[in-house]
């Protein structure tokens, strides 16, 4: 997928309601999470992110800051972002406890 024409989040909109379900992309484009919850709002906010899994089952939740990852909006307005982390990265990272 290229981002190059993708908007950038701003941090106003690191919320809840924009960033719940979107899709996180590693550096080679392959689907690492997806955003389950949110804690907080703006450049302070956290996401949990589901990481592996089938359909959300058996999935890792971990829980990074918002800002480590891109966030941005496709040409259909969806919400998705990339960052640097391999899915192996990201499991490596403390099981987030709800």
């Amino acid at each position: 997928m290229d981002h190059a024409n993708h908007t950038r989040l701003t941090h106003n909109e690191l919320t809840e309601a924009v960033l719940d379900g979107a899709t996180v992309y590693g550096p080679g484009d392959e689907t690492v999470g997806s955003v389950s919850h949110t804690h907080g709002m703006g450049a302070s906010a956290k996401v949990v992110l589901d990481v592996g899994g089938f359909l959300g089952i058996g999935a890792k939740p971990v829980m990074v800051p918002a800002t480590d990852l891109d966030f941005m909006r496709d040409e259909s307005g969806t919400v998705h972002a990339r960052t640097n982390w391999t899915k192996d990265d990201l499991k490596a990272l403390p099981t987030h406890e709800h």
